[in-house]
């Protein structure tokens, strides 16, 4: 069995953050957050082969991240794009994955920017006993939000409907781009793009599969975060961590106030603040500020400032020279 980690995308909404590292490199606890999916793949017997696919802008830093990692089965593959606009589609970069590295083999193929509460094997559990094409789904609890997401309709754990991006939801579960192929529909990626369908969203391939032959999803508890914005990152690092504050040993907090789910990693420095619901990268300094909701990367200075929903890129300065 093979599987695809996708890693393709350019983060634009998290930028200046994402403007130079990929998003599946932001740090959750002891890691990234795809360092669990890596984790859960690496356990699995079952799979021989993790693909990460990714864009050649990218590509080098994920070679640097595999090396330095104890991970032994991922290797990069690349798509040949270098910016959003050149991108082939979630659909389109498979269909080319399959082909560029010879695929032949049962697929299981999960986002890297998924942070999830299951492990991939029991996904994978699943998929060998229905022998059927297969997706996760969740319960995002809001038809707004659903909006934003495949829409999956059950007969028990078979698919009977899917509605991508659908304007008036029915209801809120959806697909987290978590799916199994069995090797035998491998072929159907080629077939769905050459009869000019959308290479875009996999949901639409979903949709077009699921019309065909049988579909089953894998329906789960828990916790589900598609980090994607600012907002989803804080909010999975808030679940993480429990909603505590987390001080890395060499970091150094002097008369501050940390609030919930506050993540402070190492080599940052933090005198005399306020900071509520925020993550402070590596090596920043946080002093006489008031920080809530925001994003502070590696090497910033923030002296004497109240931010609020901020995203400060890496080696800024802000500063209050008033």
């Amino acid at each position: 069995m093979k599987a695809v980690v996708l890693a393709g995308g350019y983060a634009t909404r998290l930028w200046p953050i994402t403007r130079n590292r990929p998003k599946m490199f932001l740090p959750v606890g002891d890691g990234t957050v795809i360092d669990e999916i890596f984790a859960d793949l690496e356990a699995d017997d079952r799979v021989d082969e993790v693909f990460v696919s990714t864009n050649e802008r990218f590509a080098g830093e994920f070679e640097s991240y595999l090396a330095d990692s104890s991970f032994e089965k991922p290797t990069v593959s690349v798509e040949d794009t270098t910016a959003e606009s050149e991108k082939f589609g979630v659909v389109g970069a498979l269909a080319q994955l399959i082909e560029r590295e010879g695929v032949d083999d049962d697929l299981i193929v999960v986002a890297g920017d998924n942070l999830i509460s299951f492990d991939v094997g029991e996904f994978v559990d699943f998929f060998e006993a229905k022998g059927t094409p297969a997706l996760a789904a969740y319960d995002v609890g809001s038809r707004e939000r659903a909006k934003s997401y495949g829409l999956v309709e059950l007969d028990g754990d078979r698919v009977v409907d899917f509605q991508e991006k659908p304007d008036d939801p029915n209801s809120t579960l959806v697909s987290i781009a978590c799916y199994a192929f069995p090797q035998e529909t491998l072929p159907d990626f080629e077939e769905y793009l050459s009869d000019g369908n959308n290479p875009d969203e996999p949901g639409w391939f979903i949709q077009w599969l699921q019309s065909r032959q049988p579909v089953h999803a894998f329906t789960f508890d828990g916790a589900w975060f598609d980090i994607g914005t600012p907002e989803s990152y804080l909010d999975a690092v808030e679940w993480y961590l429990d909603g505590e504050a987390v001080v890395h040993p060499d970091a150094t907090v002097e008369n501050s106030d940390l609030g919930e789910s506050v993540y402070v990693l190492p080599g940052a420095e933090i005198v005399d603040s306020s900071i509520d619901r925020s993550v402070v990268f590596a090596n920043a300094t946080i002093r006489d500020a008031d920080m809530r909701r925001s994003i502070v990367d590696e090497e910033v200075v923030v002296d004497g400032l109240d931010l609020s929903g901020a995203l400060v890129g890496a080696h800024s300065r802000l500063t209050n020279d008033e």
